[in-house]
């Protein structure tokens, strides 16, 4: 019976149905978002409530497939047991490590099972809100898109990030910011190393050196409104298959170890120099606490058992439904009575989804990702950072 399940998860067949189900539903909810936008002049608060609702409908078909299709496990450890009380009891800026294609949906997956998975916003590269579904989605819940242009960046950060001060209590956001930039690959971490010894920085073995701008200005405008820094590292147990979300999709099992620093925003310097320290020492921190978790397959510190929730799992099931029923009842009647030229169209119509699925896959894999750090942009970066570190 397992193996039959195992190659049943393989089939390209129940790929392209689970695409389906999620681009129709998706396509469903963005345009539900849409429409919920007209409420937004008269009161962001219930426009927020509802975009989480409707956020839970889309993401959590992602985390569906990570933690019940794939059965992937992600443990999480705590550097200071009493940190428990602050877990989705406040605003907070999470910095995690950029190593894998996947590291993503493991937070996503521990951020559904403490209730905070529509509470997750990112920044990210300004091409994200094209991409359809997510990043649609993200569009429209007041995510941070950057264009990599730090005169334009830096005006959006400081204004987005003030709207957390409309945010009512118990509505707690996390912003996911990824420092490093880009997604590690051995040139990056090359060029990345080279930079570091420009600046007289120790050089990173499992990180790419962090750029401190964005962070510093984050950390600046949103003091008295965002209480702590999370310090997020995430690693996966070695089972000889990479983590990507193409082998999350042929059911492939992937156990991974999330651990997590709290740092008060208070205790981090405000000004761009001092700030920039901090970072390059926490970084310092994270590749050591990384080599750790290499050498012992297991990180230090308090481990906090968070069990799977079922609602992710019940909404993939309920969207199924909805959208299989009328399908088969749909295709059924066209493959009996219908032309060729229906029959076609049928086929077309699968292929064209398949392949939307498999775009939205691409983008999550590192030899697909952004050339952010080549080496034009690694050496501007370190002229810019110069300064900083004399």
């Amino acid at each position: 019976m397992a193996s039959f399940w195992s190659h049943f998860q393989q089939w390209m067949l129940v790929h392209i149905l689970i695409m389906y189900v999620f681009v129709t539903s998706g396509l469903i909810i963005n345009f539900l978002q849409l429409c919920a936008c007209i409420i937004w002049p008269f009161s962001r608060t219930i426009n927020r409530r509802i975009n989480r609702i409707l956020l839970y409908n889309i993401w959590s078909q992602v985390t569906f497939l990570g933690q019940w299709w794939s059965r992937s496990d992600c443990r999480v450890c705590l550097y200071d047991a009493a940190d428990i009380k602050y877990i989705n009891n406040e605003h907070a800026i999470t910095v995690m490590n950029h190593s894998y294609d996947i590291e993503w949906l493991m937070g996503w997956i521990i951020c559904e099972r403490i209730g905070l998975l529509t509470g997750t916003k990112v920044y990210g590269k300004s091409v994200l809100k094209y991409l359809p579904i997510l990043g649609w989605s993200w569009a429209l819940s007041e995510n941070i898109f950057l264009e990599r242009d730090w005169a334009k960046d830096k005006a959006t950060i400081a204004n987005d990030v003030k709207k957390l001060a409309e945010y009512p209590p118990g509505m707690n956001v996390w912003y996911l910011l990824f420092c490093e930039g880009t997604r590690f690959t051995e040139k990056k971490h090359i060029l990345s190393n080279e930079v570091a010894r420009k600046k007289g920085l120790p050089e990173l073995k499992y990180h790419l050196l962090p750029r401190t701008k964005g962070f510093a200005l984050s950390v600046r405008e949103m003091k008295g409104i965002v209480p702590a820094v999370y310090d997020i590292e995430i690693c996966f147990c070695d089972n000889g298959i990479k983590p990507t979300l193409s082998n999350i999709l042929n059911g492939k099992r992937f156990q991974a170890e999330l651990h997590m620093r709290r740092f008060a925003l208070d205790d981090i310097p405000s000004d761009e120099e001092g700030c920039s320290k901090w970072l390059y020492k926490m970084y310092q921190e994270k590749d050591e606490l990384f080599g750790y978790f290499k050498e012992n397959g297991k990180f230090p510190g308090y481990r906090l058992d968070l069990k799977r929730r079922p609602f992710d799992l019940i909404c993939f099931c309920f969207w199924t439904i909805i959208t299989c029923v009328p399908l088969f009842y749909y295709i059924g009647g066209m493959l009996l009575y219908g032309s060729i030229f229906v029959r076609l169209t049928i086929l077309f119509g699968l292929i064209f989804i398949s392949l939307v699925g498999h775009l939205l896959i691409l983008m999550t894999e590192a030899d697909k990702g952004s050339s952010y750090g080549a080496k034009g942009n690694v050496d501007n970066g370190a002229e810019e950072d110069k300064r900083k570190v004399q």
